[in-house]
């Protein structure tokens, strides 16, 4: 197998067709083609990211996502290519493209979907294709990237309204003051995690009454960190006395590791 069979490249290079004597046509179909592989791409990595999401696997999310980002960042540094296009000379094909639009692309109505912009109305540009029409509706009605993050905050002990954990994933989002006091609980966790962090690499034997307490925080990260502080600074034998009564009520899967590594 060659290089160009891997690709298909014989394929995909004979795939533009300029319907007018333009120029600057191939331009303009190489840019949304090139647009259209790399939303292609895009997809295939938030799809998975937002699996991983509800399956907990949050390592291989956060990678999915920021090859996301990369890819964004790839498509708006292309528009810099189609911009040496003159409107002069984008009015010179524009006839020849008929009712084609950028707008009936399912791809980026899929993306819209993914990400959380809900709207029905958006679905009736491929309703000529009953194929293409059934991917987008499936995008429509799953859980967004934002949904699936909010069920996440909620499976790890965030008290997130359950109008925001069990809806109609198609309806657009509706904004709730208890999912921002939600994700102000997890920056607040995030902070008091790197204040066990801190306390503990730096020996601060003073901080052992406050990091015992973290140990029953009702977030999981605080309490993980809290108890590999209390072991770090007052060693195996007292932090088990410290801790024991919060060791009695854990039952998070995370933290009960961290108790065990200890115990061995």
């Amino acid at each position: 197998m060659s290089y160009g069979d891997y690709l298909s490249l014989d394929t995909i290079l004979a795939a533009q067709h300029p319907r007018s004597p333009d120029h600057n046509e191939m331009l303009f179909i190489v840019q949304h083609q090139t647009s259209e592989l790399w939303m292609k791409l895009m997809l295939h990595e938030l799809g998975a990211a937002i699996q991983n999401i509800a399956r907990d696997e949050l390592g291989s999310a956060f990678k999915m996502l920021s090859r996301v980002s990369k890819i964004m960042e790839q498509l708006v540094h292309a528009w810099d290519v189609l911009a040496t296009m003159t409107p002069p000379e984008y009015s010179a094909i524009r006839p020849y493209l008929d009712n084609s639009s950028g707008f009936q692309s399912y791809q980026y109505r899929c993306i819209e979907f993914s990400l959380g912009n809900k709207n029905a109305a958006m679905l009736k540009p491929h309703a000529h294709r009953p194929d293409l029409l059934a991917r987008v509706q499936a995008a429509y009605a799953a859980p967004s990237l934002y949904d699936e993050s909010l069920r996440l905050l909620a499976r790890r002990g965030i008290a997130v309204p359950p109008s925001h954990t069990l809806r109609d994933w198609s309806q657009p989002y509706t904004a709730d003051a208890g999912v921002g006091t939600a994700i102000k609980r997890v920056k607040l966790a995030g902070l008091l995690r790197n204040d066990c962090v801190v306390a503990a690499n730096a020996g601060a034997e003073d901080c052992l009454e406050p990091l015992v307490r973290l140990a029953t925080h009702v977030s999981p990260l605080v309490r993980q960190h809290a108890v590999w502080a209390v072991y770090k600074l007052a060693g195996k034998a007292r932090a088990e006395d410290l801790l024991a009564a919060a060791r009695a009520t854990e039952g998070d899967v995370a933290v009960l590791a961290e108790y065990a590594c200890w115990a061995n």
